[in-house]
């Protein structure tokens, strides 16, 4: 089990009404209407866990490519990590798959997809997600 040694920050988020309701965070800056995906037979026309999802784990596996380029001594600082977070039946409830695509311009490939194998050691989300859902990481 990956534990904290310490916690540096705690989010906090209140959310009423599941996937066809309202989240935020405590001090407002998330502050989203949930809906379930047309896709999945709800209205649309608001956000859902899976996109908050693939931002936050997106938005964390770039952070963590800064690292890992600080330790090769490679410029990560224009990379884009496009993440996809998919949902379907797993037996009696529902799974999710991650796939994340990472594009480092002026890094060539072999280099990149090295980056990316070592991100996704060094990123939380992916240390959470490890073993529980497929999680793909591809240098593009």
């Amino acid at each position: 089990m990956n534990t904290p040694e310490s916690i540096a920050y705690t989010a906090r988020a209140e959310i009423t009404g599941g996937r066809d309701g309202h989240g935020a965070t405590d001090d407002k800056m998330v502050d989203v209407d949930l809906r379930t995906p047309k896709e999945q037979g709800g209205p649309g026309g608001g956000a859902n866990p899976e996109q908050l999802f693939a931002v936050g784990y997106g938005a964390c596996f770039q952070g963590a490519l800064g690292l890992a380029g600080k330790e090769q001594g490679v410029d990560t600082s224009k990379s884009v990590v496009n993440s996809q977070v998919g949902i379907g039946k797993e037996g009696e409830s529902f799974g999710l798959s991650v796939r994340l695509e990472v594009s480092i311009p002026d890094v060539d490939l072999e280099t990149a997809q090295k980056l990316v194998d070592r991100t996704h050691e060094l990123c939380p989300y992916s240390k959470a997600t490890r073993g529980n859902i497929p999680v793909e990481v591809v240098a593009v």
